[in-house]
């Protein structure tokens, strides 16, 4: 399978349309032909960079994945404090929901784990485990430093947060008046204060 460090600029560019397209329609709302018209070529030269539609989502979701997970680590190193950490993530969501709230390409394509090759489920399986585990060493150093308090342990608040900013996406999507993931993190980080 096709790595994204190995993509040209043109198969970036089919990437990139594909990404958009996943975040708005999800993986079984587009075609080849989708992506053709956006990147202004015709399928075959897709299909070139391409063979299957399956390796085109491993990598949309295997470069999310890298992206965020880069996004992370520049958090770790601006941002000390675990609370303000935290709102820092909650800022990733924020971030793509204020693209014409769209989606998190792995948030939508879990909603669709059911229907997808075993290839995407094991990048979204992926982007999970990255996020969780960073998301409990945070909640982890938090309630050390003092700075969270909860009964629940790091690992049960990592699961909340991430699903509390997930499911924000989702109801900011169909419901207009929702705040979306920055209110959402706001509400639960207040919970946590000591």
């Amino acid at each position: 399978m096709k790595q994204f460090s190995d993509l040209t600029p043109s198969a970036e560019r089919i990437v990139d349309a594909a990404e958009g397209l996943i975040q708005t329609l999800g993986y079984n709302g587009f075609s080849y032909e989708d992506v053709a018209k956006i990147v202004g070529i015709r399928k075959p030269s897709i299909h070139h960079h391409f063979p299957s539609k399956m390796e085109l989502g491993a990598v949309v979701a295997q470069r999310y994945t890298h992206r965020f997970r880069e996004a992370l680590l520049h958090v770790e190193g601006t941002v000390s404090k675990a609370p303000a950490r935290l709102r820092a993530y909650a800022d990733l969501f924020e971030a793509t929901y204020e693209k014409s709230r769209r989606l998190c390409i792995c948030g939508m394509l879990g909603a669709e784990a059911d229907s997808l090759p075993q290839e995407i489920t094991a990048q979204v399986k992926r982007f999970f485990s990255v996020n969780l585990e960073w998301l409990t060493t945070v909640f982890a150093e938090g309630m050390a430093e003092g700075s969270l308090k909860s009964g629940h342990s790091a690992a049960e608040l990592a699961e909340a947060f991430m699903c509390t900013l997930e499911g924000a996406l989702v109801v900011g999507r169909g419901w207009p008046q929702a705040h979306g993931p920055r209110r959402s993190a706001e509400v639960l980080l207040a919970a946590l204060a000591p």
